[in-house]
């Protein structure tokens, strides 16, 4: 075979690889319907579906000098010709080979220069053994009368030529990238628009400036004292502003027309070449029932998968970035949700398992991915082990966590509730990168779980990678943009509602305690030394990512706008805090930020320090000094930071046994104590206090989440000087009790 030879028959196996492909997965889709049991009136033409593809294959493997595709194929059709005589039962077993050929396939069109003829001895040995010999003799007694009936069926129908064409992927992704960058001019037009109205806006006031000084000096003749050459340089002065402002006029229009015919052609060319990428989701979602077979026969259990709204199309790089993180969330299904089927019998559940995977739309640009199982649903308990075993809580931190915020560390590294690891998950790390590749991506994932009931994992991403919307923030004399879908507000905030709680520093929004901190201490950048005083106000951004809250200092928040990513690469590929970048008109390169990568860096022990908006003055008058018994970490830091903000200095403790020995030791004004707590609880305090002559005579004010009216009795028949309920909590009656005590 000379080049000119090898060359076309290059071109041909690469257009036969991707016919293949779709033959392939359209013969493992009828296999799996065939195995699920499908109806009587379906398995026939399912049959005999798969049957005519394996045979096109055959023929197609041949035309292009794949013989042992060929072979497998014609192995293939033995089985289907078997299977078509009445009263033959498919076997499992015949199942388990014919899904072996097609990976045997598959891995071969992969890595088409090694053949491996054993590996399809075997295979056809194995397709063979599945048959029986009448069944096999039935096959070849017919073997004439089938191939000639095949060649005169009418084959499937295919798009004619001229309505579809076929193309490398490279070449769309290509075009696409060069089409994106007229956003570019898109931008740039509407911001030279913008810096055009303002010259004229500002030729304009020029002008009325000088017509109001004219009119205000009345008589012409004023002038008359000054040299001619200063009186003709005004005269022209006044022409040549009014022909500017007249110039101006015309092409700051003419321009706000080409602004919005631009941005109108742009975004409509955008969209529809955003359209030669979008792929349906069921290109993804296709192989799940294959690989929920495979897994769940590993495991021994029995599970089925069902697919809705896989028609929805969405960008097809976003397709090959959530491949993996489906995959996972597939598997996490099977092997921690779903039970086995004498468990799911002993809870009165079929003993087939079910795993949903439904794709809706949920906005203008989003789409939600939902994976369902009704399995055994996430164990709390023993998530909280795990991360108390691995320093992530510590227990009292465990016991007063709530279930949602439980549930939601699952998706911190090193948390599985595997005991031993092994090759489908116990090492902890899945869930955590199947979060960090969504939020990557631009979109955010979370759990709902119910014992014995199953659980469900949503993931809503954007629907196409290229653009998005994000606010410009300006940090040390440096712009950057944050994702719009990450922020939840931004406005401005008084310096003195920056307090500290557990040398943290926080502010209470709407009745919610969020860590702050500055956006140039996160990113690590120097503040410049102004030597002006500080506003009074600050300006703040609300992140939300994982779950997570965080306010962010800037300096100002400049504007929101539609930018172009632009992606890194090598050797900035994975840049902390950094997601990319894009250009302005201007030329000004643009730092875009990692919202995932912002939180994390934000909860880190060293970057929420109290700021210098944080700082009090010292104050000559001693504070008084409460202890704080509370084991909810949440409740104890609101507390806090309620009693630092009325000038009280906190002690906290976690448990009435803290604080006892505390008060043993220490000099307290007053307690604060709630009830329920481990190892010794606010009744128990609140009567040794009593009975120790030594700080018998403290005030004691119960927080609690006790209404009933013996409750109440209780605490007051212990010693309580006040008695206050969370359900009805106002922090104005815990600083009004704490005044009336102290």
């Amino acid at each position: 075979m000379n080049a000119q030879e090898q060359e076309l028959l290059e071109a041909l196996r690469a257009e036969f690889a991707t016919e293949a492909l779709e033959r392939l997965q359209t013969v493992t889709n009828g296999l799996l319907g065939l195995e699920q049991g499908a109806v009587p009136d379906q398995a026939g033409p399912i049959l005999e579906q798969i049957y005519r593809n394996a045979h096109n294959l055959k023929g197609e493997a041949r035309a292009v000098n794949y013989a042992d595709i060929e072979t497998l194929c014609q192995a293939m059709e033995t089985v289907f010709a078997a299977w078509k005589q009445p009263g033959v039962q498919r076997e499992k077993s015949a199942f388990d080979a014919l899904h072996s050929a097609l990976d045997t396939i598959r891995e071969r069109l992969s890595s088409p220069g090694v053949p491996d003829p054993e590996r399809v001895a075997a295979q056809v040995q194995r397709l063979s053994n599945v048959i029986s010999p009448r069944e096999a003799g039935s096959r070849e007694q017919g073997a004439g009368s089938a191939e000639t009936r095949l060649s005169t069926l009418v084959p499937l129908t295919f798009p004619l030529i001229d309505e579809t064409v076929r193309m490398p992927i490279a070449r769309l992704e290509a075009l696409m990238l060069r089409l994106e960058e007229m956003l570019e001019v898109k931008l740039s037009t509407h911001r030279r628009a913008e810096t055009l109205r303002a010259a004229h806006l500002m030729v304009e006031q020029w002008k009325h400036e000088g017509d109001r000084i004219n009119s205000e000096m009345g008589d012409p003749g004023a002038l008359s004292g000054l040299p001619p050459r200063i009186e003709e340089w005004m005269a022209r002065t006044r022409d040549t502003i009014a022909s500017l402002e007249t110039r101006l006029s015309g092409l700051s229009g003419e321009t706000d027309q080409d602004d919005n015919t631009v941005s109108r052609l742009v975004d409509s060319v955008l969209d529809e070449s955003k359209k030669l990428l979008m792929l349906p989701f069921n290109t993804l979602l296709e192989m799940l029932p294959k690989l929920v077979r495979d897994l769940a026969g590993e495991q021994g259990k029995e599970v089925d998968v069902v697919i809705r709204g896989g028609e929805i199309e969405i960008d097809k790089r976003m397709l090959q970035e959530l491949k993996d993180a489906v995959i996972h969330l597939v598997r996490n299904c099977i092997d921690h949700g779903i039970e086995n089927a004498e468990e799911r019998r002993q809870r009165n559940k079929p003993a087939r398992g079910t795993i949903t995977v439904e794709v809706s739309l949920v906005d203008a640009g989003k789409v939600e991915l939902a994976v369902r199982d009704d399995g055994a649903g996430v164990d709390v308990g023993a998530v909280k082990k795990v991360a108390v075993k691995h320093g992530i809580l510590s227990k009292h931190e465990a016991m007063s966590l709530g279930r949602e915020d439980a549930v939601a560390l699952i998706f911190r590294s090193a948390i599985s509730t595997r005991p031993v690891v092994t090759s489908l998950s116990g090492r902890g790390l899945g869930m955590a990168i199947v979060k960090e590749r969504v939020e990557k991506l631009g979109g955010r994932i979370s759990v709902e779980t119910t014992d014995h009931e199953g659980s469900v994992f949503r993931l809503v991403m954007p629907l196409t990678l290229a653009t998005f919307r994000g606010i410009f923030v300006e940090v040390a004399g440096q712009w950057f943009i944050v994702p719009s879908s990450g922020v939840e507000r931004v406005g401005r905030v008084r310096r003195d509602q920056v307090t500290t709680v557990e040398d943290r520093a926080v502010i209470t929004l709407a009745g919610r305690m969020t860590p702050f901190v500055r956006l140039a201490d996160v990113l690590e950048i120097p503040a410049p030394d102004t030597g002006t005083a500080e506003s009074l106000l600050v300006f703040m951004m609300l992140v939300e990512a994982s779950d997570r809250r965080v306010m962010f200092g800037v300096d100002s928040v400049l504007s929101e706008d539609e930018v172009l990513v632009k992606s890194f690469v090598k050797p900035l590929s994975r840049v902390r805090n950094v997601a990319g970048a894009t250009i302005l008109a201007s030329g000004k390169v643009v730092p875009i930020l990692n919202v995932s990568d912002l939180m994390i860096s934000a909860t880190h022990s060293g970057n929420c320090r109290p700021t210098p908006p944080c700082v009090r003055e010292a104050v000559s008058v001693r504070r008084k000094n409460v202890l704080l018994a509370e084991d909810s970490i949440i409740s104890r830091m609101l507390f806090k930071s309620i009693l630092e903000s009325a000038g009280y200095a906190v002690k906290t403790t976690v448990d009435g046994v803290e604080a006892w020995g505390a008060l043993q030791t220490g000099d307290f004004d007053a307690v604060v104590s709630d009830i329920e707590m481990p190892g010794m609880d606010g009744f128990e305090l609140t009567s040794r206090i009593r009975g120790d002559s030594r700080v018998a005579g403290k005030p004691v004010i119960l927080v609690t989440g006790r209404e009933a009216p013996e409750d109440r009795a209780r605490g007051i028949e212990a010693g309580a000087n006040a008695y206050i309920v969370k359900s009805s909590f106002d922090q104005s009656d815990l600083l009004e009790a704490l005044r009336k005590v102290v």
